[in-house]
C-alpha cells in the first residue's frame, strides 16, 4: 500500500498532504502541509483493549520537538490506522502557517478528521 490522501484547508488557502506507506505488516504515516516540518514522532502500537471487550485499542508514545504542536495531527491518524489495522505504525511531520488562527486550526483538524476515516 502506497497512497496519498490530500485536502484543501480552506480559510488557510493551504493543502494537508498526508502520505502512507506499507513496511512488511507495519504502515509509516508522513503529514506535512504550510511550512513541512517535522513536529513530532508518533508511534502506535496496537493491541486488545484493556475493558476486557475484544475491541481494538493501541499504546502510543509521542516524541515532540519543543514548541510543535503537531501531535494532535499525528497522534490522530497513527491511533486510527493502528486500530483499523491492527499493525504498528509511525506518524511524523507536522503543519505549520504563521499566526494561524483557532477557526483555521478547526478547519485543519477537520481535515485531519476526513483523512483519519479514509485511512
Amino acid at each position: 500500500m502506497e497512497r496519498i490522501i490530500k485536502r484543501d484547508i480552506g480559510r488557510t488557502g493551504e493543502c494537508l498532504t498526508v502520505h502512507l506507506q506499507k513496511l512488511g505488516e507495519d504502515i509509516a504515516i508522513l503529514v506535512e502541509g504550510g511550512r513541512p516540518h517535522i513536529g513530532c514522532a508518533v508511534l502506535s502500537v496496537s493491541r486488545k483493549s484493556l475493558t476486557g471487550d475484544d475491541s481494538a485499542s493501541c499504546t502510543t508514545s509521542v516524541l515532540n520537538v519543543t514548541g510543535h504542536r503537531d501531535e494532535e495531527i499525528c497522534r490522530l491518524l497513527a491511533e486510527t490506522a493502528a486500530k483499523k489495522y491492527g499493525v504498528t505504525v509511525t506518524a511524523t511531520g507536522g503543519f505549520h502557517i504563521d499566526h494561524i488562527t483557532p477557526e483555521e486550526i478547526r478547519d485543519v483538524m477537520d481535515a485531519v478528521r476526513s483523512i483519519a476515516d479514509e485511512i
